[in-house]
């Protein structure tokens, strides 16, 4: 049997309001069609819902039985349709980020905590995986959009950029003497050279690198940022960092930028999410402090 939410709209109403009249004043419908749609109800269902009194309508036995479940449905739809309003608004949800541990600390945490103190009912999971691992858990449905290094790129997946980071060479006060004069990338090779391991960054320097007829061969390969921060300092050897992630260490003198020859090229901070895949509310409006 092909279920009619219609017709178990106009039997909860009647049922509910004793009244075919007033049943059709709720629903905006005219008496007849009350009327007319309960009896193809009754007719679908093989048996009489309601009897007449001279106060309106009363349900049958087996009309009770039936408003008891119907009353139920109504309910759930209610609630459904509250916790929707709810999520529209902002003041219930929940978002499923991705993103490097990099990336949550240097650009997605000041947003998160923005956000937070904003809408403070959203609950964020935030599950840190490399910028290919992003993408893979998001293909999955596992998590609402990514965060990711760009550039990027995958046929179901829409890139958007947010912010741009600049790339430096830096070393420790060793080094000073070699921010005196642009440094040309094939003379880096005199130098030990700490790089992070395989993933989207590395790929983009080792592709600097060869734009120019160069391989970058590191002493050490490190699996963070953190941590190539702590050993370039320590005086173990030039490394590359976007400049945005240590304007603190640059600042103080701890890292020393030193000008290269070509140059870095820009690149970008974007989100991804799935091509023709509606977002929740929450995460259309967290994705607006991205941008």
């Amino acid at each position: 049997m092909e279920l009619n939410l219609e017709r178990y709209r106009v039997f909860y109403w009647t049922a509910k309001l004793g009244s075919l009249t007033k049943a059709a004043d709720k629903l905006h419908i005219t008496q007849p069609a009350v009327s007319h749609t309960l009896k193809q109800l009754e007719g679908v269902l093989g048996g009489q819902l309601f009897f007449r009194t001279t106060k309106g309508v009363t349900l049958t036995a087996e009309g009770e039985v039936l408003f008891n479940f119907v009353e139920q449905a109504m309910h759930y739809i209610e609630i459904g349709e509250k916790k929707i309003a709810e999520m529209q608004e902002l003041s219930y949800g929940e978002i499923s980020i991705g993103a490097s541990d990099t990336l949550c600390k240097h650009f997605l945490l000041p947003h998160l905590e923005q956000f937070h103190k904003q809408y403070p009912e959203i609950k964020i999971r935030v599950t840190n995986r490399t910028t290919p691992e992003t993408i893979s858990l998001l293909k999955e449905g596992k998590i609402d959009f990514g965060v990711v290094n760009l550039p990027a790129f995958d046929l179901k997946i829409d890139f958007r950029i947010s912010s741009t980071l600049q790339d430096c060479l830096v070393g420790n006060q060793e080094y000073a003497v070699l921010a005196e004069n642009p440094l040309p990338l094939e003379d880096l090779h005199q130098y030990p050279l700490l790089l992070l391991e395989g993933g989207n960054t590395r790929n983009f320097l080792d592709e600097y690198a060869a734009s120019s007829g160069i391989t970058l061969k590191p002493e050490l390969e490190l699996g963070s940022l953190d941590l190539l921060t702590q050993f370039a300092q320590s005086g173990f050897g030039l490394t590359f960092i976007a400049r945005e992630y240590i304007s603190d260490e640059l600042s103080t003198g701890k890292l020393i930028e030193i000008p290269l020859i070509p140059s870095i090229p820009k690149r970008h901070i974007g989100f991804a999410t799935l091509k023709a895949v509606p977002l929740s509310a929450a995460s259309r409006r967290f994705l607006e402090f991205l941008l």
